[in-house]
């Protein structure tokens, strides 16, 4: 059972939820995707921390067999390669790795290089496993990194993954989805938290995964995002109150079901459902 996490932008508590659902389950899995700015790892300081390199490969130039034809730069079209000054120059920020200019080439003047972009994690959190991806400041694209990380050997037997996927809804957030057996939408009550489920709803609709919400930080004001839920009938898995004890724990990167038992029960009834929930998905479809 792979549980994948997102929301439409940063601090909506997705994080929150898969940490805590991750340590709900005991013997499991967490999977950090946000690549960009990984924190789950501050809430269950792993130990034992095993770490690799990832790396891409990118054009390198021989410049005495480069004739300056530019079949390459024309054939590459986000831009990656340029012919000035009768100097053939490389962007490697911007290569995408495709690894066409070199087929391309002529006068096999481009051969490729290894170029590390980040890397990958591992270690252990009571029965946690945790893996986190990392990429390095500057970088266009995070993609090889969670490929990396799913690439990874989890175990056959640990059959509870929780993928804490990158906010937003572009490749990466897509790279992060495309095995999730289940998706948990986490949202804020508000207007704009609206704008942001609405970004992951089309999202998960477009990649044809069952999704439930979590709707986080609720008062017992009017629900914006629970409105959008009534209309659009999406399946509401859980509440959770804004509460101070909560965001104490969560600013102290404390996991908040191995402190509070009311937190337990909170987070193992969610768990409990989003089970239920893949259950019912996979005997619908067998």
């Amino acid at each position: 059972m792979r549980i994948a996490v997102l929301s439409g932008k940063g601090g909506t508590g997705k994080t929150l939820v898969s940490v805590n659902l991750a340590a709900a389950a005991k013997t499991s899995t967490y999977i950090d995707c946000d690549v960009e700015e990984p924190n789950g790892h501050l809430f269950f300081k792993p130990e034992n921390i095993q770490e690799e390199e990832v790396s891409v490969r990118t054009p390198k130039v021989d410049e005495k067999l480069c004739s300056g034809c530019r079949k390459c730069v024309n054939f590459c079209k986000f831009n990656a390669l340029a012919y000035i000054k009768d100097k053939l120059i490389v962007f490697e920020e911007i290569c995408h790795s495709c690894g066409g200019c070199i087929l391309f080439c002529p006068e096999k003047a481009l051969t490729e290089k290894e170029r590390v972009i980040g890397k990958v994690q591992k270690g252990i959190s009571d029965q946690v496993t945790i893996y986190t991806g990392i990429m390095n400041t500057g970088e266009a694209s995070g993609v090889p990194i969670i490929k990396k990380l799913f690439n990874e050997n989890i175990p056959e037997a640990d059959k509870q993954t929780f993928v804490d996927c990158p906010p937003g809804s572009a490749c990466i957030v897509m790279e992060s989805i495309m095995d999730a057996d289940y998706c948990i939408l986490v949202v804020e009550p508000t207007l704009f938290g609206v704008h942001n489920l609405n970004m992951v709803y089309e999202l998960v609709k477009l990649f044809n995964k069952p999704f439930g919400v979590v709707l986080n930080k609720c008062l017992e004001e009017e629900n914006p995002a629970e409105k959008f839920c009534f209309e659009k009938e999406i399946k509401i898995l859980a509440r959770i109150p804004f509460d101070n004890e909560l965001g104490i724990l969560n600013s102290n990167a404390e996991i908040a079901v191995r402190k509070s038992e009311k937190w337990r029960t909170i987070f193992s009834t969610l768990l409990e459902t989003v089970k239920k929930e893949v259950h019912h998905e996979a005997t619908s479809n067998s």
